[in-house]
């Protein structure tokens, strides 16, 4: 057990969880539970597991269970195969469900009347029971959602990538990382509620859809268009309100960094130790509207002063001075540093080793 984990990782010992998610949303919502000292059963069906466990790279070992995508999201889990159309499985299934406080789907509609797990079949069985369910564009839609689907249909893919690029997706399932912890938050506070709430609890349905986590984490850029009229385009890392944010700048050694200059005291800094002065003063970069508006420029002048120097005389630099500065870092070098391995986590999974990092980034 990691340092990071220890004063929460039994918050939640007693609390069992009967996981029927397939994918990453939900599946990601019961390792988060299992960190916090849950039980977490993660059911299957016995002929069509977990889509994800044959997501493989092209160098994973074909023969074994599971994928390196599985494993990412099913940590600290109990299996077990049932097939809920049987009724012998589905009796099974009941009677685990008597146990059972959280109980975590994202089938598709129609699915849940199909096999039985209606909201009032499931609160017969079970008047406490919590029912935490993702979809992908609310429980009326047959859409099918993934992802990708769910980036191209929020407006993120159009403002990501460059104008040469055109539109691109993130390389992680972002919304899905972000629809479970919107469904995280609303269990936890449901699971509190019932705490103070004794026997005087009523089970309910907690419900969080792709689509609404999507549009919800658009955040600044839409109070940019809601407020300004301003359709966001793609124009790369770069930030559409503050400059220098996000141009890439390339160093003495080849390295490649980035700044976060958000207000007129960082960009003093800045330039004040890369012997750029005049800059500071100039009138085209006095104000951070003004940056934006000539921010090509100030890339050019900034770029001629950073070549000039190795990325570590840069980082030490900025650290020293409080600029926000950073390297941009493939993911050896990101687990390099002793911060990111603590957050490693390992396990067996149906006999096979498997690492993760931990959804627990609080201390």
């Amino acid at each position: 057990m990691h340092i990071l984990m220890g004063k929460y990782s039994m918050k939640l010992a007693g609390i069992k969880v009967l996981d029927l998610s397939s994918v990453l949303a939900g599946p990601s919502v019961g390792t988060f539970l299992a960190e916090l000292g849950a039980t977490v059963v993660k059911i299957e069906h016995p002929d069509i597991p977990d889509i994800t466990r044959s997501w493989k790279l092209t160098n994973e070992d074909k023969s074994i269970p599971i994928s390196a995508y599985f494993s990412s999201v099913n940590y600290g889990k109990s299996y077990k195969q049932l097939n809920l159309t049987s009724a012998e499985d589905y009796a099974v299934f009941l009677e685990l469900l008597k146990r059972t406080d959280i109980l975590l789907m994202n089938f598709k509609k129609g699915d849940d009347v199909k096999l039985g797990l209606t909201k009032e079949k499931l609160l017969a069985q079970n008047a406490q029971l919590i029912i935490g369910k993702i979809t992908g564009f609310g429980s009326d839609a047959d859409r099918v959602a993934y992802d990708l689907i769910l980036q191209a249909e929020s407006g993120i893919m159009s403002m990501n990538g460059t104008s040469e690029s055109g539109p691109l997706k993130m390389p992680i399932a972002l919304i899905d990382v972000l629809a479970a912890h919107h469904l995280k938050e609303a269990l936890l506070l449901t699971l509190l509620e019932k705490e103070r709430t004794q026997a005087a609890f009523q089970g309910e349905v907690v419900e969080v859809s792709l689509y609404r986590a999507a549009i919800s984490s658009l955040a600044n850029q839409a109070s940019n268009y809601l407020m300004a009229g301003h359709i966001p385009q793609a124009i790369g890392s770069l930030h559409p309100n503050i400059a220098p944010y996000g141009e890439i700048f390339k160093t003495k050694d080849k390295a490649l960094v980035t700044f976060a200059i958000g207000t007129n005291k960082h960009f003093n800094l800045l330039c004040d130790w890369l012997g750029l002065t005049n800059l500071a003063s100039d009138e085209k970069y006095v104000s951070v509207q003004k940056r934006v508006e000539n921010r090509t420029a100030l890339f050019e002048q900034l770029q001629l002063a950073v070549q000039n120097y190795t990325v570590q005389e840069l980082l030490s630099a900025m650290a020293e001075r409080n600029v926000p500065c950073a390297k941009i870092k493939n993911l050896q070098e990101v687990f390099e540093d002793e911060q990111a391995k603590s957050l490693i986590k390992s396990e067996y999974i149906n006999g096979v080793l498997t690492q993760r990092v931990s959804q627990i980034a609080f201390e």
